[in-house]
Formats: C-alpha cells, structure tokens, sequence
C-alpha cells in the first residue's frame, strides 16, 4: 500500500443546507418557536432539494417544535428521486446531544424510511433505551458534543450516504460549519425583520472572535421570485 492510500481522508458526504431568512438573517422568533414565514415557492423549493438528497438531517429542537417527518413529498418528488437513480425515500437523520426526542413525535410513526438518530455519551440510560426502540439506529459519537466529522463518515460508509441536506436548526448547522464540513448552502432571503437579540440565526454557537476565523462562501447564483431572493452559496477554502 502506498503511503498516499495510507494517508488519504475518510470520504465525508457533500453537505448542502437549506433556510429560508428574513431580511436580518433570522430563521425563527426571539423566543425561538418557529412559524413558517417564507412563500409557497420556497416551500415547494424545499421538497425539491431533498428529492436530491439522500438524507435529511435536522437537530431535535426543530423536530420538536416543528413536527416534522422529514418527507420526500408527494409523488412528484418520489419519481424524481427515482430519476436520478436514489432511493424513493431519503433516510431521515435526527441529531439530540442529551436524546432530548420527544418520543410523541410524528417522525417516529411515519415509517416512510429508516430514522437515525445521533448522540453522545450524555444521553440517560433511560432514554438511549427509549430511542433505540424508536429508531431504526441510534449511534454515539462523542463525549459532551456530536463529533459530526465521525458521525459524517460513518454515514457514508454505514448508510451510502453521498448527499446530506440539512435543514437545521442554527445550533447544528453552526456546529457543521465550525467543522468546515457545509459545502453548499441556498438561503431564501424573505422580506420581513424579526428583530430581536437571541433570535436563532443559521449559525448559533461559540462563533468566531477574528475575522480571519469567518467561514468564507461565494455567491454562486441568485434569483429574485417576487419578493423573495434565492440564492446559492459555495464554501470557499478557509485562510
């Protein structure tokens, strides 16, 4: 074996998020309960992006507040999917540090496909046991924090997972991008001020202090469709 094979890097899927904002880069209310506030369009948007995706990951405050089962949609987006050669259901990923699930939720009785879910060593015997019987798997990685460069390997290796859509919320997807592990984020911009100090943003966390820390994408495409913006971004190599 050479040394290059000895040394190449685990292949990680390509991450793409997806979030609709307002005009001051908010993704819910101050108080962080979340109200869908972007156009039919967007929403239609949405299920086409994850007609191309063959998972969906999303962080537990956001099941639980939204309900959400993660979908492919209607037929439509199921013949898509089929189109291009992927599964007629994308497999649905759940992340919850402490497995703070709740077990009522919708997405644990739409056996449209498998549900994962990711933590860490700080979830309860209790409730590791609860959501194991829940989900399809339940994988640990990592002590205090998720270890999504692992977790994302894993995937890949474990469930073929080549495309990952995210779709929040702001504490996950800005723990992807402080692991540089975002390549392609499309943000709908919508034409409304939420305001307020802790409203959640598309990347809640520690954050960076220097400028010379800030994630770097590139405007790759945009597109105006009435009085919201489309666009797309491409991560660019950090400094």
């Amino acid at each position: 074996m050479s040394s290059k094979s000895k040394t190449q890097s685990p292949k990680l899927p390509f991450v793409f998020s997806n979030f609709a904002i307002t005009a001051d880069g908010k993704i819910a209310f101050a108080d962080h309960t979340f109200t869908p506030f972007s156009s039919e369009r967007d929403r239609e948007h949405m299920m086409e992006l994850r007609a191309s995706a063959d998972a969906v990951i999303c962080g537990s405050r956001t099941i639980n507040e939204t309900d959400s089962i993660l979908g492919t949609g209607g037929t439509k987006y199921r013949r898509r999917r089929l189109a291009k050669g992927l599964s007629e259901y994308n497999l649905r990923v759940v992340v919850s540090g402490s497995g703070s699930i709740d077990p009522r939720s919708q997405i644990f009785k739409r056996g449209l496909s498998p549900v994962i879910v990711l933590t860490t060593k700080r979830i309860s015997a209790a409730r590791l046991k609860k959501l194991r019987a829940l989900a399809d798997e339940v994988k640990i990685f990592g002590e205090r924090e998720v270890n999504f460069r692992a977790a994302l390997v894993w995937l890949r290796n474990q469930w073929k997972v080549k495309r990952l859509l995210c779709e929040g919320g702001g504490e996950l997807h800005g723990a992807l991008m402080d692991a540089d592990l975002v390549d392609e984020l499309h943000l709908t911009i919508c034409p409304k001020i939420f305001g307020g100090r802790t409203a959640p943003t598309i990347a809640d966390g520690a954050g960076v202090d220097h400028l010379v820390e800030a994630k770097r994408f590139e405007l790759r495409s945009y597109q105006r469709m009435g009085d919201e913006v489309f666009s797309i971004w491409n991560r660019q190599p950090s400094r």
